[in-house]
């Protein structure tokens, strides 16, 4: 078969050092897939590092808005935390990515190592299924100016500090007041992020065909404030009433110190991120797999 995808950029996986890898650096695993790519007809474009000499690397190497604006296709090997950061950034550019599952989970990043090369061929081919997400686009107001601005892929979670008690927090959706909260933190999920940090604080599991997102409290002061499932068409409201040391995570990725009156605005991004899956793909196939249904013991 020949591709239909003719420039592919291949994106390695964040290693222990903090720098991603590049297919130019001696990892035999990304080597591999840039050869199998070559061999079905594609023009093999890898991130640009920022520790390696102009023109050092056999392939060619781009910074990842230009991956965006120029590549047909993303392959992103690494885990679901790769993933995150690279779709959240090339969102805007519509570019479709493939995830290879070099982590652990593997919700997003679902093709298994040892048996991509059967897995891609058709797929690179023509032959998938295609899976937009939602993003999150949040912002930090402070006195009524913005000092924060972060995407989220995932979730926006709102903790307090570490040797801290709880955090009180006011909570709006659209125009109208839900209620005062007093809690460890809150988590705002899209459907991709309710099988992460949310799932564990006892949130549901969201379809992401579902437009919406779900609001979980983390270990409420109040056993009747249960986690809801909100339209991602209404803006949501946090503000932080009292609470020591409290923080605004982003997928993980990111940070913000927060500040008594300080507000985490959360709206649906005008940013989608596109995923491509094998034909016959099914999201109750991930779950299946990832979560272990229908393994219980006689």
């Amino acid at each position: 078969m020949t591709s239909r995808f003719r420039h592919v950029a291949l994106i390695g996986k964040y290693q222990a050092s903090g720098v991603r890898a590049q297919v130019d650096a001696p990892d035999s695993v990304t080597s591999e897939i840039a050869t199998f790519l070559e061999s079905q007809g594609c023009e093999v474009i890898v991130e640009e590092s920022a520790n390696a000499a102009p023109g050092s690397g056999r392939y060619r190497a781009l910074t990842l808005d230009q991956i965006g604006e120029q590549c047909d296709l993303g392959l992103v090997v690494g885990g679901d935390g790769t993933m995150l950061g690279v779709g959240r950034q090339l969102a805007r550019h519509g570019l479709p990515l493939i995830g290879i599952n070099r982590g652990r989970l593997g919700f997003i990043t679902d093709i298994p190592l040892d048996s991509y090369q059967a897995t891609l061929i058709p797929m690179l081919a023509g032959e998938f299924e295609e899976d937009h997400r939602s993003l999150m686009h949040a912002q930090v107001i402070r006195n009524e100016e913005v000092v924060f601005t972060a995407y989220a892929m995932n979730d926006v979670v709102l903790n307090r500090g570490a040797t801290s008690g709880m955090v009180e927090l006011s909570v709006s959706v659209g125009r109208h007041f839900v209620a005062n909260q007093r809690a460890d933190g809150l988590i705002i999920a899209t459907a991709t992020g309710s099988t992460a940090y949310a799932l564990s604080a006892g949130g549901p599991l969201l379809h992401p065909a579902i437009p919406g997102w779900v609001l979980v409290p983390i270990a409420p002061h109040t056993l009747s404030n249960r986690p809801i499932l909100l339209p991602d068409a209404d803006e949501v409201t946090i503000e932080l009433v009292a609470g020591r040391d409290a923080s605004a995570n982003f997928d993980m990725q990111s940070l913000a110190s927060l500040q008594h009156g300080d507000r985490i605005v959360v709206r649906r991004s005008d940013y989608r991120v596109r995923f491509l899956h094998p034909k016959g793909w099914s999201y109750f196939d991930t779950l299946r797999k990832k979560l272990h249904w229908n393994e219980g013991g006689s």
